[in-house]
């Protein structure tokens, strides 16, 4: 749909008309005109691989993220520790690094799950419609309700091992526990907006001459579908990335995400509170970070939600 529309805009036009094909071409371009999401995506790549990258820099150095030296604690900037150490003598820059690994993992992670579910719901919702949309619906808006960061705090309060629930227990578990928590409770939006695309869809001739030719529910929904409910999808996933680093940063703040020795900036946060006058940048540095970070992936969002937009035709162009 995307691509006719910007063959039929260039005919008019007189421009070249776009190639068969093209639809990530003409995306592309598209969001490149979109400079501050653009310059986004760049930096937030630049943030991953640097993140990525710790396990080299640590080797390639010999300094340590996790190596106790309180002979060594809260030094400034210098060669051998480009950005400081921290209250324990640790490497700050690795942790900051080691931390992005967990924050940026969080949120991609979260992010898909919550999309898959959302999807599943939207899909259904819309397709189906009737009282099976009504109760999916009405199921989401009372998720919707439901204020987000008490029920979040409350449920990573929860001793699971008490339950008789907890398979594990130490740092990889308290990464899988926040990624659930914040799934359970992050697919509503896309849910929402996949069904009404959906809605939309299902009354497009393509979907009838699908039922015309004994295609079934599940592939209708499948192949014919949500190919074409995708873009709402990409976007609200994109722009729910950020708020997730935000509300994993909150809960490692309060004591109740990711749990020392691992790393992630919210309980960075944690630890530098309390020097926050001796030694302000163990603060600044996860901060800034954070700010950084869930600004980025919002113009990015923005971005690709433009970029998405067939209606966006070639302006700025």
């Amino acid at each position: 749909m995307t691509q006719a529309r910007e063959t039929t805009l260039a005919a008019g036009s007189g421009q070249a008309l776009e190639p068969s094909g093209a639809p990530l071409t003409v995306f592309w371009r598209r969001f490149r005109r979109h400079r501050l999401a653009f310059a986004s995506l760049i930096l937030l790549g630049v943030l991953a691989a640097a993140s990525a990258s710790a396990p080299l820099i640590e080797a390639a150095t010999e300094l340590s993220a996790t190596r106790v030296d309180l002979l060594d604690r809260n030094q400034g900037p210098s060669l051998a520790h480009l950005l400081g150490t921290d209250e324990l003598g640790r490497d700050l820059m690795l942790r900051l690094l080691y931390g992005g690994q967990v924050s940026l993992g969080v949120g991609f992670a979260a992010a898909l799950i919550a999309a898959v579910i959302g999807t599943v719901i939207g899909l259904v919702a819309g397709y189906f419609g009737g009282r099976f949309d009504a109760l999916l619906m009405r199921f989401t808006d009372g998720v919707i309700a439901l204020p987000l960061l008490p029920l979040l705090i409350v449920l990573a309060a929860i001793d699971l091992s008490k339950l008789g629930l907890a398979a594990q227990s130490g740092d990889v578990a308290s990464i899988y526990r926040i990624i659930g928590l914040i799934a359970l409770v992050g697919w509503t939006q896309t849910a929402r907006l996949v069904r009404a695309a959906t809605l939309s869809m299902k009354t497009r001739p393509f979907v009838t001459a699908a039922h015309a030719l004994g295609a079934g529910n599940l592939r209708i929904m499948a192949v014919h579908l949500l190919p074409n409910v995708a873009s709402p999808i990409i976007v609200a996933t994109t722009l729910s990335i950020g708020n997730i680093i935000l509300l994993e940063s909150v809960l490692s703040f309060l004591g109740l995400g990711i749990q020392p020795p691992m790393a992630s900036w919210g309980n960075m946060l944690t630890n530098a509170q309390e020097l926050i006058y001796s030694a302000p940048m163990l603060a600044v540095w996860p901060g800034l970070l954070i700010f950084v970070t869930v600004m980025a992936f919002n113009f990015v969002g923005d971005g690709f939600q433009d970029a998405l937009d067939p209606r966006s035709g070639e302006r700025g162009a």
